[in-house]
């Protein structure tokens, strides 16, 4: 047998530490603005560190936890070479189903996976993560680059992350609070947010076979640029409500469609009576479901048909939430109410939906 002189190297079998280092230096200046005062030190430890003695004006507080990915999504900001928009999407996926109980989100941290470290393109993932973060209120306090070369191709890439936030025990919102005759509201989403692209690539892309360069008329843009659309983050927005008026429910809405999410916050015995008549779907989902020749019902619970999340009030908070959300740029409606479930043949969590289904 020959023997190798130099020896194996780390930079031989495809990871670049040196490169690592820069992307380090390079997110510092986008993570620093994602920043608050609880946060103690700085990027480049361990673990991030948060001050619980800010805990202390809460009588009994619990901590709220979510983690998520932003899915195929990833695929669009890689065929396209933009990247720093993405990380504004994995935000929007953890702190909105933080708020959905009340939560205020405290800190975030990130996991990021490539086949080869490019300095460069880290560093714009981060700067959407700590763009994010600064809209939702949160601090990003941490995260992990890993290349992992022979297991995605050099620009291919994964991010996820998790989040952590704080609830007053009182304050803890969610199906128990919900009654018959609450009204349910609807924000409005930017888009297709990050949920469903699996499905949307597999009819635009490759069963249609449309680039992402694509001008399309109905968007008003090209096609890569309405599916980049960054995710809207409602987590400030929320909070600014349950710190206003009395609110019994939110629901994020995401994988599953509105059906699906908003069933987890109606309680066994009630139903929420949806008016689909209230709003129409943004062209991009009648764009997917005409070329697509999907069904209504396949489409409605894949995508969010344009209510990214869903508040249920009691009829006295409706004149101050509509009011609050106006005044903050957040387009909202009456979508329905809760009504008391009469159809002993479907389950009391369900979604009881008693119009037509969207002419798409």
């Amino acid at each position: 047998m020959t023997s190798n002189e130099n020896g194996a190297t780390y930079a031989a079998a495809g990871v670049d530490i040196e490169a690592g280092d820069r992307a380090v230096e390079l997110m510092k200046q986008w993570v620093k603005k994602a920043d608050r005062p609880e946060v103690v030190g700085g990027l480049g430890g361990f673990a991030g560190l948060f001050d619980a003695s800010a805990f202390k004006r809460y009588e009994r507080p619990l901590l709220a936890t979510a983690t998520d990915g932003v899915g195929t999504k990833v695929a669009i900001a890689q065929a396209m070479d933009k990247h720093d928009t993405i990380g504004h999407d994995l935000v929007g996926m953890v702190v909105d189903d933080l708020v959905v109980c009340g939560a205020e989100p405290l800190f975030m941290t990130d996991y990021i996976c490539v086949g080869k470290v490019v300095p460069e393109r880290v560093a714009a993932i981060v700067k959407g993560i700590a763009e994010g973060c600064t809209l939702a209120g949160c601090a990003l306090v941490g995260g992990e680059t890993a290349e992992h070369p022979g297991l995605l191709g050099p620009d291919e890439y994964d991010v996820a992350g998790a989040g952590t936030g704080v609830v007053e025990a009182d304050a803890l919102l969610g199906a128990d609070r919900v009654r018959a005759g609450d009204v349910v509201i609807a924000m409005a989403a930017s888009g297709l947010h990050s949920n469903g692209y699996s499905l949307v690539r597999h009819v635009l892309l490759n069963q249609a076979g449309w680039s992402l360069d694509r001008r399309v008329e109905e968007f008003g843009r090209t096609l890569g640029e309405e599916l980049l659309e960054p995710t809207r983050i409602y987590s400030l927005d929320c909070l600014a409500l349950t710190r206003a008026t009395e609110i019994h429910a939110f629901s994020h809405v995401t994988g599953g469609g509105l059906a699906a999410n908003l069933a987890r916050v109606i309680p066994a015995g009630l139903h929420a009576r949806l008016d689909r008549g209230t709003w129409t779907p943004m062209p991009v989902f009648q764009t997917v479901a005409e070329v697509g020749r999907m069904k209504a019902l396949e489409i409605e619970k894949t995508l969010n048909m344009g209510v990214g999340m869903v508040a249920v009030v009691p009829p006295s908070s409706v004149d101050v939430v509509l009011s609050i959300l106006e005044d903050r740029g957040v387009e909202a409606w009456l979508l329905g109410d809760i009504v008391d479930r009469t159809d002993e043949h479907t389950d009391g969590a369900a979604l009881y939906n008693a119009y037509e289904g969207f002419q798409l």
